[in-house]
């Protein structure tokens, strides 16, 4: 099942964004109910300390928090999705605002990744997917789209095809820019898939892309 987790961040409607499949199941994330209008979708669990969601009307059953908790209100919202079933979340807001709350939602979003779920990333203009070993991950995309592989541990056997700089089996070191601004080629007159493969190691694909 597609959940959609709606985030604090910055978000930027795009030809990109409104091309996602429907969610069955949109869960907000405290001030992340501000983009449901923008989206329009209906929320269906508003989760959180309700400290950044002032102003915000929203009709959807709220679970209210502490602030002084162990999870932030996103895992709260993650919690939610996962015990009603979804195997997909796409975060949406999920770039810009604090940098330690983006920061802790890629690098978890990893971490879902590695516990088996499919976990996408976005802000309608930026994106980001999990890559872990074993896992290819394919993209269809325009050509031009400016892409990185940011590595979160150290990488080995890195296969990137599909871009201007393609890469075999390269070992990237952690937090390397070996894998940034790497540029999608596409198709002619269209999109065209980007792969990605990782031997060992954790890290995340990146995107500046509108559609």
């Amino acid at each position: 099942m597609l959940a959609w987790i709606l985030v604090g961040g910055r978000l930027t409607p795009t030809p990109a964004l409104a091309a996602l499949p429907a969610p069955a199941l949109v869960v907000a994330a405290d001030g992340g109910a501000r983009h449901a209008a923008a989206l329009g979708v209906g929320v269906d669990l508003w989760v959180g300390d309700f400290d950044s969601s002032a102003g915000v009307e929203l009709d959807a059953p709220r679970e209210v928090h502490p602030a002084a908790k162990d999870q932030t209100d996103a895992e709260l919202a993650v919690s939610l999705a996962r015990e009603k079933g979804a195997g997909e979340l796409v975060f949406v807001g999920a770039f810009g605002g604090r940098f330690d709350h983006a920061a802790a939602l890629l690098l978890g979003g990893v971490r879902l990744a590695r516990e088996g779920l499919t976990v996408t990333l976005t802000s309608g203009d930026e994106w980001a997917w999990p890559l872990l070993p074993g896992r290819a991950l394919e993209l269809d995309v325009p050509a031009g789209i400016t892409l990185s592989v940011l590595a979160c541990t150290d990488l080995g056997g890195l296969t990137l095809s599909g871009v201007r700089w393609p890469l075999a089996g390269a070992d990237i070191p952690l937090g390397s820019g070996w894998t940034l601004s790497n540029e999608t080629r596409g198709q002619p007159g269209g999109a065209g898939p980007v792969r990605a493969e990782l031997r060992s190691g954790h890290a995340l694909v990146t995107a500046l892309w509108s559609g």
